[in-house]
């Protein structure tokens, strides 16, 4: 007899539905969310499983990689196809969610995911590394402002000028401090002001 297998993925525990050739539970169970514990399952309860779905998600790569490579017919299916059929359900849980995924899987009405493997996630995540580093030595090495200079400061509001000059030490322990805060108070607008 054909089993079909939807697997409701959480990151603690796995919600696991068997139904038969014409959609009927067969069986139904809570295991942790490890590829082991879903093989061990699905092969002691849907032996001659035909298909196995799971939705994408945050873990949904790890799981599809490592229960492939333990030789069971897992497919992916796209989330926002799942929610569609799903939502049709009058209590939504985890449970009714695993029996929504095999009865999905029984009918054959899905859209299958292209799951990339590891090695191309390993490559996507060394990309990334590598652009936040030359980032960071850019604005490392190309500070947008020198101490010594003040690039288009006579553009700036009076009050931005002076927090500048304070920003980069030349007004500290000076007198002229205490004139910037003041002309910073003078330049900006009242609350008072702004509310009416």
């Amino acid at each position: 007899m054909d089993y079909y297998v939807g697997l409701d993925v959480s990151l603690k525990q796995t919600s696991i539905c068997v139904v038969d050739q014409t959609g009927a539970v067969v069986r139904e169970g809570v295991v942790d969310s490890d590829p082991e514990a879903i093989s061990v399952y699905v092969r002691s309860k849907a032996p001659d499983a035909v298909r196995i779905g799971l939705e994408t998600g945050p873990t949904s790569t790890w799981l599809w990689t490592e229960l492939k490579r333990l030789g069971l017919p897992v497919i992916c299916i796209d989330a926002r196809h799942a929610k569609a059929v799903l939502k049709m359900q009058i209590n939504k849980s985890d449970r009714n969610d695993a029996i929504g995924i095999a009865r999905i899987m029984q009918t054959g009405w899905f859209k299958e995911v292209h799951v990339k493997d590891i090695d191309s996630h390993s490559v996507r995540a060394l990309l990334a590394s590598r652009a936040l580093l030359v980032k960071i030595k850019r604005d490392l090495e190309n500070p947008c402002s020198r101490p010594s200079e003040e690039p288009r400061s006579r553009h700036l509001p009076r009050h931005v000028q002076c927090l500048r000059r304070t920003s980069r030490g030349v007004d500290r322990g000076s007198s002229r401090f205490g004139g910037c805060s003041q002309a910073a108070a003078r330049s900006a607008p009242s609350r008072r002001a702004a509310g009416r």
